[in-house]
């Protein structure tokens, strides 16, 4: 796709909302990073309804550590998956105060190297935490950016690196939130609303 059109779609998105943020709530960075770890396969209202009480006495990694793993578990346990990431968030606070003074770092691969924290997660906590204009690829935006012809990738980690490429400067800090929202709430999986797309004129796999 020829960057003059890629900055027509974002010129787009940019005009319905300037300065789109995250629906995870969260009160500092820490409690972002465990708010997206746990948004693993699961939706954001889910995690937003798991944290509400468990965020309003866990803010750092000591006090994560000090309820320990099996209480974390309950405050979790309607979200997917929720064993393995009670277990992650717990080796992760550890670590994070070992080797980080208990900050999150802002370095991707310090962050990739956390337990429960891969590409998508390390991407999203730089951009939302740091301000660091950079593409964190969930399911929303692969098949958004798939869909739309941004890029022809077959995975998450090569729609990354294209996006980065083809997405002009001026509009990579929002960009993948601009995605992400369009893939929620206009082109979901299975019934996008194509009718009421405002991009649908640059669409490469029309529905309807």
């Amino acid at each position: 796709m020829l960057k003059k059109t890629v900055s027509e779609i974002f010129k787009i998105f940019q005009n319905q909302q300037p300065q789109p943020q995250t629906e995870l709530v969260y009160t500092n960075n820490y409690t972002l990073l465990v708010a997206v770890i746990l948004s693993a396969q699961a939706t954001d209202i889910s995690v937003n309804k798991a944290t509400q009480s468990l965020f309003k006495i866990v803010d750092n990694p000591q006090k994560m550590l000090e309820i320990g793993e099996e209480q974390l578990k309950k405050y979790i346990s309607t979200i997917g998956l929720f064993n393995g990431k009670a277990s992650n968030i717990i080796k992760m606070s550890k670590i994070l105060i070992e080797k980080f003074d208990g900050q999150i770092p802002q370095n991707f691969e310090q962050l990739n190297s956390l337990p429960g924290v891969g590409r998508k997660t390390a991407n999203v906590v730089l951009n939302c935490a740091f301000g660091i204009p950079t593409i964190g690829v969930d399911t929303h935006v692969f098949r958004v950016a798939n869909r739309l012809g941004l890029v022809n990738e077959i995975n998450e980690e090569k729609t990354e690196k294209a996006l980065l490429k083809i997405i002009p400067q001026e509009f990579l800090q929002y960009a993948h939130h601009w995605l992400i929202l369009h893939g929620r709430y206009v082109c979901m999986a299975r019934k996008p609303n194509c009718q009421n797309c405002q991009i649908a004129k640059f669409c490469q796999k029309k529905f309807s």
